[in-house]
């Protein structure tokens, strides 16, 4: 579970340094080019706030699943957009299902571990928690300097569908 709530938080900063490459490819100005990171941030932030009326809602595992599977899903969206609105709509879409993977994650964490292992458990999560947006730049950096942007998100593809099969 932490490793797609990571998946989510890392996307928060890997499109960052790759703006200047998709606001070249779609033809679009710099400023133009972080709705692709503002659109995916407002959409986390709304659905952060009604997440677990979602999860009681339609379950909590089933909610985390359809998340994780529709942010693989929505992820290759966006690497496949042929213009600025359509990977604005893909990347709220993204920021939509990826709001909901981490305050599933604590809690699928906290109904998982007995109470004297959530210390353990919780510890594991926090170091991805920090990992991730440090990590983002540097990686979203590589890639796109040894690809293409659009392998940014391209790469959420095998992560995703692994921690959908676990």
């Amino acid at each position: 579970v932490t490793l797609a709530a990571f998946m989510a938080i890392l996307d928060t900063t890997i499109v960052n340094v790759a703006l200047p490459y998709i606001a070249g490819s779609l033809s679009v100005s710099n400023d133009q080019a972080t709705y692709a990171l503002t659109s995916y941030l407002v959409a986390n932030g709304i659905v952060l706030t009604v997440s677990g009326w979602i999860s009681d809602t339609i379950g909590r595992k089933r909610y985390f699943i359809v998340c994780i599977g529709m942010f693989t899903v929505c992820s290759f969206l966006c690497g496949i957009a042929s213009s600025l609105g359509q990977l604005v709509i893909f990347r709220l879409m993204q920021g939509f299902f990826g709001g909901g993977l981490q305050p599933n994650q604590q809690s699928i964490i906290l109904d998982t571990f007995e109470p004297a292992k959530r210390g353990a458990a919780f510890g594991v999560t926090a170091v991805a928690t920090i990992v991730a947006p440090v990590l983002g730049p540097t990686l979203g950096g590589y890639i796109t300097d040894q690809s293409t942007w659009r392998w940014i998100f391209f790469v959420y593809i095998p992560v995703g569908a692994f921690a959908l099969v676990f």
